[in-house]
């Protein structure tokens, strides 16, 4: 199933990434929303190490305020939410739920190695998938890698073991028409073979 043009400029074409917020505040069911989507897309082996830690109090937002760098501290701020997007490095403990195939578990288990470099991928693939649902949800998604990962391990992840990958602010943000920054084309960026 192909979706229509209005879902394309809605998910890419139309779509901005904002640096203002308005005041229209996130609930929580649309946070919950959102990972219902989330939780649908593709990893491999079904593996899901994506974590998600949603910052929807000033309090906790403050709480972030020591690890981020200076030009991401007033957006971060201001966003009604501040999502950390982390992985479980331990993702594999959850395979008799998620993927029962014989071994699979101890596959990884005995692979630190393989087991980081698959939370990783797999969570940032999963954190991509936020963005597109938030869009699709008409919300405004603001992806972040100005910040200490080590201080936002400390001071949110320490209990779990979860690594923090980016941020994400979402909310409903302010357009002021300021044209898309450039991309490369496909010649340049892709190859056919």
């Amino acid at each position: 199933m192909q979706v229509d043009e209005s879902a394309l400029d809605c998910l890419f074409r139309e779509a901005r990434t904002p640096s203002r917020w308005t005041e229209e505040p996130v609930t929580d069911d649309t946070l919950r929303a959102l990972y219902d989507l989330v939780k649908t897309g593709p990893t491999s082996g079904n593996c899901c190490p994506a974590r998600f830690v949603f910052l929807t109090t000033q309090d906790a937002k403050e709480r972030l305020r020591p690890a981020l760098s200076a030009g991401n501290t007033e957006k971060a701020m201001m966003a009604p939410v501040v999502v950390i997007v982390a992985s479980d490095p331990l993702f594999f403990d959850y395979f008799s739920r998620l993927n029962p195939e014989p071994d699979l578990r101890s596959w990884f288990a005995s692979d630190v190695g393989l087991s980081e470099e698959t939370a990783f991928r797999n969570g940032t693939l999963q954190g991509g998938y936020l963005i597109l649902a938030a869009r699709a949800l008409g919300l405004d998604a603001l992806p972040m890698s100005g910040f200490d990962g080590a201080v936002v391990e400390d001071i949110f992840l320490a209990g779990d073991g979860w690594r923090a990958n980016f941020l994400i602010c979402l909310g409903h943000g302010e357009h002021d028409g300021t044209p898309r920054a450039a991309r490369l084309p496909f010649d340049e960026a892709c190859r056919l073979l």
